[in-house]
């Protein structure tokens, strides 16, 4: 089965950092997928509000997101207490979305490649809207 191939982006603008937990760590002993998807979250989450913005809240007072896709290509393992630097970059911009780069990394050693498709959507109204020009120039500050 051919596997996903995701690829390293040019830049990337924020970065988080985390040390891996107990609760982060499956059967074999090293990272699971499902701690790396709460990670990528938390990654989100901090990088929104370091903008003065969250998920449900782009700065427009009426749009937040929805994540529509996932994909992950992992290229090595990450143990308990490891160190891992979530390196994110915004980019593939549509009316109504964006998608999301990460590098996961510890030390020098690259751990995982992800990217998350991200709807914009209006929750009051419940539907999908476009995407608030004040959060397009938002990130533009951070470029």
């Amino acid at each position: 089965m051919p596997r996903i191939k995701l690829i390293e982006q040019e830049s990337y603008e924020f970065h988080f950092t985390a040390r891996l937990q107990p609760r982060d760590i499956n059967y074999g002993g090293h990272m699971g997928n499902d701690s790396l998807v709460s990670l990528l979250g938390t990654a989100r989450v901090n990088m929104l509000y370091s903008m003065g913005m969250s998920e449900g809240q782009l700065g427009d007072g009426e749009t937040g997101v929805i994540m529509s896709d996932l994909a992950v290509n992992f290229k090595a393992e990450a143990f308990m207490l490891d160190e891992i630097v979530i390196d994110t970059h915004i980019g593939e911009f549509s009316r109504t979305g964006f998608r999301i780069f990460h590098r996961l990394k510890k030390e020098e050693v690259l751990v995982a490649l992800a990217e998350t498709g991200m709807i914009t959507f209006n929750y009051s109204i419940r539907k999908i809207a476009p995407v608030p020009e004040i959060f397009l120039k938002t990130l533009e500050k951070w470029k």
